[in-house]
């Protein structure tokens, strides 16, 4: 699966790693009292903003001391009450009084516990027999009341499925379904019970081996359980359920959803979305990747829809009861539960055949224009893959499906891979710069039929085997496949966003322990997916002569079909490795330890010494300093910088090391094109060599170098082992520079504190910030051309450059946006925007009331998805308040804006002065509504509490977050990014503290 955030620009925000609370976070410290409805807007027609809305603009203007008024206001309330002492008392009794009246009720209470608390057959003959007092502590209670005769969250080994029977019947009127499901299980240890999962659905019937049994359910853990009087015997059984249930109206599980086609007709379709823990909300199962089983899906369905599974379908049959119609499909290949899937839907296709695979692409009639080039692109990789594994493809065809309302960027089901529109289709007229996202995803999922289907990690810690390795793929295939993609500037991109979140105390290792639903929800972010492709990268890089690659078709073939951990693929590594190098040693402490090292490198004459520690900001409150990684260091020196044939290799295992270099030379850099997971940090001679280095000849270095000198100088100072001025002082190079890498990445980190500045409403340094950047980016920003370009590096730049320019209202920029805002309008639409401006001139047009209001029909009658969603970030980066209430809320309820747009709209709101505040109290307000349609834990959720705690740089918005998130229980303050978000703010401020001189005397 790829989450769709993943391809939007995560919030700016100055510090990239912070600390964790050195204390717990206590929800009876503050007391969030939510304002009720304040949120609703009556209509944007209005003229005047009506008393509740004059209250919240004026709470974001006090940059949250509402939240404080609050606060005091309460405890002076509770401070007032008093107790009353009663006005008539009776006189004192005298101590011989009291002393025999305390010891007669001391007897009589005595004699009353012994009669009431001691057993009656304590004072029989027989006695009493003892009791399993402990049955009742250890089984939790079933809905039933019985005790539930399983203890954890994890299912019991006695019992495997072997091949599932699925009959499905939806009905896309009520929007139920009813189901039967025949599961021939292998008994392989004896037992009295067997244990499943199963969600949300009522069990109408269940046998076993045609005997009807009772069932028990533990609704906390999703589990049932059918007991039986005596032992199973090893062998095969076939157990049987008939259940019914409602499709669901959240983006997991068999769900329903709805689109309006260009006809004005609503249309209805029912769709799957299984990982990691949703496939027993469709039917039960045994619901953990390790029981891998075989699955013949029969659906029922109304004569007009289409249905898809996962296997080519054998035959349909007409049941003469309603019109209905059954589609039965072939038996699969072994898999996964969380693979299986099952759409009904009105779909056309265009199919195209690759070897022994039919490929298909399916999208709503009204595009089936725009699936030309995903099938295109789809089977030059499907060949690429073929070649590259030796293992064919194993399915005997392969659908792409968009689907109208999908919330994760694509779900690699085995044979029916999901996607969202916007991550699909391309319209005739898209550049390469929109072909760029659709060919990533097309990749990603498709090396996910390989790593993630045909070999399957055992459980949810080493999710990092299917994610890491798909998105590493991913990037890798583009560059032998579509070149003119310019891919390597994106991955560049992703590992420097991978270190940055790796670097928070609140991080994870690769492979690290999880149990709870929650908790599995979490390990889908940017450490399973960016870091471990990164991981990879670095492992690529180090061994030679295609060992990697040779390693990669070992471990395919030797567990093809089953399941693995991480080691398995280390020792299928370093079995074709000829190296003297120890792979699993090496790697191991890549995904063991979290976070990554921080090499410092001191040089004397042509003595190095090299040393290396955990980087982590804030690490007074970090919990291990003692992690050490064995680094494949590289260096390239003035002799040799720039071809990859210059490159020089150390491994660094110990604390500390020394280097000897021959002969002279003049400067080092370590961590060549940036292919290594670490930071580099040099001696002040060695900064500034670099430096002098780059002033002299901007093209010393290659683009990926420089843009990690930029990357790394952020990074240290944000670590305090570097001052600001340094950071400068290395920025003055950049007025000389031309390539995207670097250039992007200075826009990037200053585009960070500029935004910081501006949250703090310090108007002053702000405003010396912008002119900083005009003055290093000005001459560049205005020599862009507003013409149609086809280099997407090209592209890539002028996009950033530009909507900074206009960002800080450069008046060319405006004009020249507004004029080509006006032509569009005046061509009825049809004058074409390059694609990569299209955004900025959206935004530009989107600040008037008028241009806004055209943008908002546009969007709700356009059938581009990648324009719409360009104009969605429009619409949502509007200063004006009532507007931004109301984007929030039709995004929430799903009503104009489709509910999977939430979170890019949370995301967009927050960016701006004018709408962060307002986002982070409609959050808090909305949070159970927002709960119910994103679990706990998922990629949504982390995204939607980044973009709205991310740029906080105060104690009064800390102390919020803390006592919001307090406020929610375990499942509140315990996600992984909450932890997070509270160090961000944390590190926010201790850097404004730090270097607030320093940029009013510098800048």
């Amino acid at each position: 699966m790829i989450e769709n955030s993943m391809f939007e620009e995560e919030p700016d925000v100055v510090d990239l790693a912070k600390e964790s609370p050195s204390y717990h976070i206590d929800s009876d410290d503050v007391t969030y009292e939510p304002r009720s409805s304040r949120l609703l807007v009556r209509g944007l027609g209005e003229n005047d903003m009506d008393e509740d809305e004059e209250d919240y603009e004026s709470s974001a203007r006090l940059l949250g001391m509402s939240f404080m008024n609050r606060s005091s206001s309460q405890r002076s309330a509770a401070s007032s009450y008093t107790r009353q002492q009663p006005s008539n008392s009776c006189s004192p009794l005298s101590t011989k009084t009291t002393a025999v009246g305390v010891l007669i009720l001391v007897l009589v209470v005595s004699m009353f516990m012994v009669i009431y608390f001691v057993p009656s057959c304590t004072f029989t003959k027989k006695g009493c027999q003892k009791s399993n007092s402990s049955m009742s502590s250890i089984y939790p209670i079933s809905t039933s009341g019985e005790l539930f005769p399983w203890t954890d969250l994890r299912l019991p080994v006695s019992v495997h499925p072997v091949h599932y029977n699925i009959s499905l019947h939806p009905d896309l009127n009520s929007m139920t379904f009813q189901g039967n499901v025949s599961i021939v299980v292998l008994v392989v240890h004896e037992t009295k019970n067997i244990v499943l999962h199963s969600s949300d659905m009522n069990i109408i019937k269940v046998t076993f081996d045609d005997k009807e049994y009772r069932f028990l359910e533990y609704k906390p853990w999703q589990q049932i359980a059918i007991k039986f009087p005596e032992d199973l015997k090893k062998g095969q059984y076939v157990l049987k359920f008939s259940y019914k249930a409602n499709l669901s109206n959240s983006y997991d599980g068999f769900y329903n959803s709805s689109y309006v086609d260009t006809a004005g007709t609503k249309r209805v379709l029912a769709a799957t979305q299984f990982e990691p823990l949703a496939a027993r909300k469709a039917f039960p199962c045994f619901d953990e990747p390790a029981f891998k089983s075989t699955f013949v899906v029969k659906m029922t369905r109304e004569a007009k829809y289409i249905s898809l599974s996962n296997m080519p379908k054998i035959k349909t049959t007409d049941l003469n009861e309603n019109g209905l119609q059954e589609d039965e499909f072939e038996s699969s290949v072994k898999m996964s539960t969380y693979l299986v899937a099952f759409i009904v839907a009105e779909f056309s296709s265009h199919s195209k055949n690759v070897s022994k695979t039919t490929v298909s692409v399916y999208a709503v009639p009204d595009k089936k224009d725009q699936v030309h080039y995903a099938l295109e692109t789809a089977c030059k990789l499907l060949k690429f893959y073929n070649t590259f594994f030796e293992i064919e493809y194993p399915l005997s065809k392969l659908d792409l499906v968009a689907i109208p309302d999908f919330l994760a960027g694509a779900m690699e089901n085995w044979g029916l891979i999901t996607f969202r529109e916007t991550t699909l289709l391309v319209g005739n007229q898209s550049s390469r710069f929109d072909k760029q996202l659709v060919t990533s995803v097309i990749a990603h999922e498709l090396a996910h039929q390989w790593f993630g289907n045909l070999v399957t990690m055992r459980w949810w810690n080493d999710l990092w085997l299917n994610e890491g390795f798909a998105t590493y793929m991913q990037y890798m295939s583009i560059e032998n496949v579509f070149p003119d993609l310019d891919i390597d500037i994106e991955f560049l991109n992703v590992r420097f966003k991978a270190l940055a979140k790796d670097a928070l105390n609140s991080s994870h290792p690769v492979s690290t322990f999880v149990s709870t639903p929650e908790q599995v929800e979490e390990m889908f972010d940017s450490v399973s997916y960016e870091k471990g492709a990164s991981i990879l990268l670095m492992l690529n890089a180090t061994l030679r002569d295609g060992e990697f690659h040779k390693g990669v078709i070992e471990y395919l073939q030797n567990y093809n079909l089953s399941n693995t951990e991480s080691k398995d693929l280390w020792n299928s590594l370093s079995q074709v490795s000829k190296q003297s190098l120890n792979v699993s040693e090496m790697m191991n402490t890549w995904t063991v330890h979290k976070g990554f090292p921080l090499v410092t490198v001191k040089r004397n004459g042509p003595q190095v010494t090299l040393s290396q520690e955990h980087f982590l900001l804030n690490a007074e409150n970090g919990t291990d300093d003692s992690s050490l990684w064995h680094i494949p260091l590289t260096y390239v020196n003035d002799s040799c910088s720039v071809l990859r044939s210059c490159k020089q290799v150390f491994h660094l295992k110990d604390k500390e090391a020394t280097l000897q270099l021959p002969g002279q030379v003049k400067w080092l850099k370590f961590n060549f094109r940036s292919d290594g997971f670490y930071i580099v940090h040099y001696d002040e001679q060695g900064w500034s060599d670099l430096i002098s280095a780059l002033k002299v000849d901007v093209n010393v270095l290659p683009s990926e170098d420089k843009a990690a000198l930029i990357n790394n100088i952020f990074a240290l100072s944000r670590l305090g082992k570097v001052s600001f001025r340094q950071v400068l002082n290395l920025m003055d190079y950049i007025r000389n520079e031309t390539e995207t890498a670097p250039l992007t990445e200075a826009l990037s980190q200053l585009g960070q504190i500029y935004r910081l500045l501006d949250k703090r409403s310090d108007l002053n340094l702000a405003s010396s910030m912008t002119t900083y950047i005009e003055s290093h980016f000005g001459s560049l920003m205005e020599s862009q051309s507003w013409e149609v370009e086809t280099s997407v590096s090209k592209m890539t730049l002028r996009s950033a450059l530009l909507e900074t320019a206009c960002a800080l209202n450069r008046p060319n920029c405006t004009t020249q946006a507004r004029r080509l805002f006006d032509q569009w309008l005046a061509s009825n639409k049809t004058l074409q925007i390059p694609s990569d401006l299209m955004r900025t001139v959206f935004k530009v047009a989107a600040k008037t009331d008028e241009g806004w209001s055209k943008l908002l029909g546009s969007y709700k009658h356009s059938i581009y998805d990648t324009e719409k969603r360009k104009m969605l970030e429009a619409l949502a980066s509007t200063q004006d308040v009532r507007k931004i209430i109301w984007v929030l809320q039709k995004s929430l309820d799903g009503s104009e804006i489709q509910n999977q747009e939430f979170p890019l709209v949370i995301h967009t709101v927050c960016r701006d002065f004018a709408g962060y505040l307002y986002a982070w109290d409609f959050m808090k307000e909305n949070w159970e509504k927002i709960t119910q349609k994103f679990p706990i834990g998922s990629f949504a959720i982390q995204s939607i509490i980044t973009s709205t705690t991310s740029q906080f740089s105060t104690k009064t918005h800390l102390a919020e977050v803390q006592n919001f998130f307090s406020s929610l229980g375990a499942k509140g303050s315990q996600m992984r990014i909450v932890q997070e978000a509270i160090e961000t703010i944390k590190h926010n401020m201790r850097w404004m503290e730090k270097n607030l001189n320093t940029l009013q005397s510098w800048l």
